[in-house]
């Protein structure tokens, strides 16, 4: 699977996730517990991030920043917001 195709994959889970009853899953957990929660976890996979990249261990940097994607894809299905939207964002930014 390439890399783009699997932001396409996590997408469509994530957005099949929001009508999903709250116990089916973690990320329905999340969606039933509202926008605070979502950006509650995403903060603290954020410093989780940040205290990996501050020992080096790349093993550690490498596992938290999946996390921090992961939930800034939460965060972004939650405001029904596409993930090509931000691709596109950073193509005009890049030029």
């Amino acid at each position: 699977m390439r890399n783009r195709d699997i932001l396409a994959a996590i997408e469509s889970v994530l957005i099949a996730r929001k009508s999903a009853p709250a116990d089916s899953s973690y990320v329905a957990s999340l969606y039933a517990k509202g926008n605070h929660k979502i950006l509650q976890k995403l903060g603290e996979e954020a410093i989780e991030t940040v205290l990996a990249a501050s020992t080096g261990d790349k093993k550690a940097i490498v596992h938290e920043t999946a996390d921090l994607w992961f939930h800034t894809l939460v965060m972004l299905a939650h405001h029904d917001i596409a993930v090509q939207d931000i691709l596109d964002e950073l193509h005009k930014r890049f030029g």
